[in-house]
């Protein structure tokens, strides 16, 4: 039977378009020394689709503040991605379009492990990914280690609360998979957490297994406290989706047009932005985000 690790690396390391390899050594390369791997994710990868659409990147550095200071960064973005990790910021290269997250090392593998305090890395790391670039074998080892603590965080998490009676054999990703989008602030229709299984259904399915073969306990942790840990996740996960947001505003520049086509794209609305947005993206944040909750686009 195939192990864990085993079966995310077989994943992980599958080979992608050139043009997506290429893309990451272009963002990698003002970071230097201190860029570590670059991990591909979103629904870009899922769909198989790059041309008009704006694929996502983690990228994963050794230290913040060399990173940025060698990427010729001011030395807020370092601190503000230390206090509120990540920072997020846009990237063109060959006719594509992407948006990319930074990552240290250390704050990987805790964000990937029942010690996060929110689920954004791990929620989205659970998922099949891709590692498109890393600088050594060390390097890709630790960023294989936290890809495969990241299923294992989502599992236990959301076995105790799924339903043991039901006859899907994929029903606690699919609990989890929700959860998880509840926990965020998101712009996505409900049957998103069920696409997203549905999409890798062998994939979830093996994972599943192993994770169950090496943890006999998952479903140990008592119902009362993960529904109580789920709530904690859900209020500090809405929390920092505004924070993020705002950090954006500074580090993104066109993030509330990325935003809106971000929420258009999945929620079917047709938000336009004014010239005065673009002008105060922060100040137009904080009215847009209200006024998305309210409506129902943004859950």
């Amino acid at each position: 039977m195939d192990s864990l690790n085993s079966l995310i690396a077989a994943e992980a390391l599958q080979p992608v378009d050139p043009r997506v390899t290429a893309f990451a050594q272009a963002i990698v390369a003002p970071f230097g020394d201190t860029a570590r791997a670059v991990i591909f994710y979103g629904s870009c990868l899922r769909e198989a689709q790059l041309d008009g659409l704006m694929l996502d990147f983690y990228v994963i550095v050794s230290d913040y503040g060399q990173a940025y200071a060698t990427a010729g960064k001011p030395g807020w973005m370092a601190r503000a991605n230390a206090l509120i990790p990540p920072n997020v910021f846009p990237a063109a290269h060959d006719d594509l379009a992407a948006k990319y997250a930074v990552l240290s090392e250390a704050d990987l593998a805790k964000a990937t492990s029942m010690q996060a305090g929110d689920v954004s890395v791990w929620a989205r790391f659970a998922q099949p990914v891709r590692i498109v670039w890393s600088v050594d074998a060390q390097a890709e080892a630790r960023a294989l280690d936290a890809l495969c603590s990241a299923p294992v965080t989502l599992l236990r998490l959301a076995a105790p609360v799924a339903d043991s009676a039901s006859p899907d054999p994929l029903h606690i990703w699919r609990t989890g998979f929700t959860r998880t989008y509840g926990a965020e602030l998101r712009a996505e229709r409900g049957d998103r957490p069920d696409k997203v299984v549905d999409f890798a259904p062998d994939h979830y399915a093996a994972v599943g297994k192993a994770i169950a073969r090496d943890l006999p306990d998952l479903a140990s942790m008592p119902r009362e406290e993960a529904e109580s840990r789920w709530a904690r996740l859900r209020a500090r996960g809405k929390r920092l989706t505004v924070a993020r947001l705002a950090k954006a505003s500074f580090t993104f520049a066109g993030g509330i047009d990325y935003l809106a086509w971000k929420i258009n794209r999945h929620a079917g609305t047709k938000i336009a932005i004014r010239p005065w947005q673009r002008k105060w993206p922060l100040v137009a944040a904080l009215f847009l985000v209200p006024r998305l909750l309210k409506s129902g686009a943004v859950k």
